[in-house]
């Protein structure tokens, strides 16, 4: 008897918390709070130095979120995917603000924000127009080329959407149709989750948000007292934002080109030579043939290759010129590889390149007074000095050698090129009076 009714007091239990197992409340997502918001500014196209100017900021700063404001016309794919990679690496939650108004997220913009957790828009924007070019226009429509770019697109924005719950239609039509959305069309097709006029709008409305991340779906909950991290880009990373433009780098190239061409057609002179080879180490690092840190150690080369050539060549310091923008250039892009922890201070580059111009110029002035001072000594002592006649420039005046050095001289006497002379005076004009030495 005590068997069974052990046996039916199981059962019953068994009953119980199956019955309360249907009424039992899923337990809630879990709360995200944010205190720190790490800002980062898209304002020009999507090229190298945006990309390290993110990856920099998401490795090195402390935040609970990204909110990343956007304005750009496109961009690099292959730069575009390494960005979406960088952002997805931070395991953080990446908000994407289009705006302010009149701001545009085109081409790679919308690219980038499909990958978003949350996405807003301020009134008067747009997102879309996707459609891969090229640098000389759309992609054949009919040709097997634009068919796998256009594929390989469409299935990266629909995965980043459908990872992050998002209606992934409209971001295909913008690859496959060059479609573009207004910011209230956006949120109505649900590309977006909201609309805000500025970014404080923006923080306001994220409590709540549900994010998926790769831990788990998470509420977003904003902290009274937050505070917004704003990162700007270093001088280093608007240079090279600058030089990115693909206009400027196929300029730069051609420029390089055309130098080269000048010097082989006119050596020695070395001048327009070291700056086309300049120009094409910039233009190689804007088009990424050149990996960023071997283009600026080939910058610092170059700069002191320079500085040795400003030694046996007169080019009246702008040798010197080149070089030190070569070191400027060069140690602003330094240390900027993908796993580089180290960084130099701009003053720092500042300091060091300001010691060394100054160092160089005070060495340039002395040898400078140097030689004038040799000059007008040897000017002085160059009565008694033999030379030879090279060249007859009329019936009394010729050129003569002394000591590798050109003279013009004057003489009564009738000379032939290779005929021996002795100073005999100095004239006014530099020029001097010379006799046939008698052998």
């Amino acid at each position: 008897m005590e068997y069974h009714h052990f046996y039916g007091q199981t059962i019953l239990k068994a009953i119980i918390l199956l019955f309360l197992g249907f009424f039992t409340p899923v337990s809630a997502d879990q709360q995200y709070q944010i205190n720190k918001i790490l800002r980062l500014e898209i304002n020009s196209s999507i090229n190298p130095a945006t990309l390290n100017y993110i990856k920099y900021n998401t490795e090195q700063q402390q935040y609970d979120a990204v909110l990343l404001t956007m304005n750009t016309p496109g961009g690099i794919l292959s730069t575009t995917k390494d960005l979406i990679t960088s952002l997805s690496n931070t395991q953080k939650p990446i908000i994407i603000w289009v705006g302010p108004s009149g701001a545009s997220a085109t081409s790679a913009g919308a690219i980038i924000a499909s990958s978003a957790h949350l996405i807003f828009m301020a009134e008067g924007t747009n997102i879309g127009a996707a459609t891969p070019i090229t640098t000389t226009g759309d992609l054949d429509k009919e040709s097997d080329m634009r068919k796998k770019v256009v594929n390989d697109i469409k299935a990266l924005v629909r995965s980043q959407s459908q990872k992050n719950h998002r209606n992934f239609i409209p971001f295909e039509e913008m690859i496959t149709t060059a479609q573009s959305y207004s910011s209230k069309e956006a949120l109505e097709l649900q590309i977006i989750n909201g609309n805000a006029n500025s970014v404080d709008d923006l923080i306001s409305k994220l409590s709540g948000k549900k994010v998926y991340l790769n831990s788990g779906v998470v509420n977003l909950s904003v902290a009274d007292n937050y505070q917004v991290i704003d990162a700007h880009m270093d001088a280093g990373q608007k240079i090279l934002n600058i030089l990115s433009d693909p206009s400027l780098a196929y300029i730069l190239f051609l420029l390089g080109i055309a130098l080269l061409y000048v010097e082989f057609q006119a050596p020695g002179g070395y001048i327009s030579g070291s700056i086309g080879v300049i120009s094409l180490i910039i233009a190689a690092i804007g088009m990424q043939v050149l990996p960023l840190n071997a283009g600026a150690l080939a910058l610092i080369i170059c700069a002191l290759i320079l500085l040795i050539l400003e030694v046996y060549i007169t080019s009246f310091g702008l040798l010197t010129i080149a070089a030190l923008a070569c070191l400027i250039f060069g140690s602003l892009f330094l240390y900027r590889t993908d796993d580089s922890y180290l960084t130099l201070s701009l003053s720092i580059i500042i300091a060091v390149v300001s010691a060394l111009g100054t160092f160089i110029g005070i060495i340039l002035y002395i040898i400078f007074k140097g030689q004038k001072n040799i000059g007008k000594s040897h000017f002085n002592q160059i009565v008694g000095a033999h030379g030879t006649v090279i060249a007859t420039i009329s019936d009394t005046i010729y050129n003569i050698k002394i000591g590798g050095e050109i003279w013009k001289a004057n003489s009564k006497m009738t000379l032939n090129s290779g005929d021996k002379v002795s100073v005999i005076c100095k004239n006014e004009d530099l020029t001097v009076n010379v006799e046939k030495i008698e052998r």
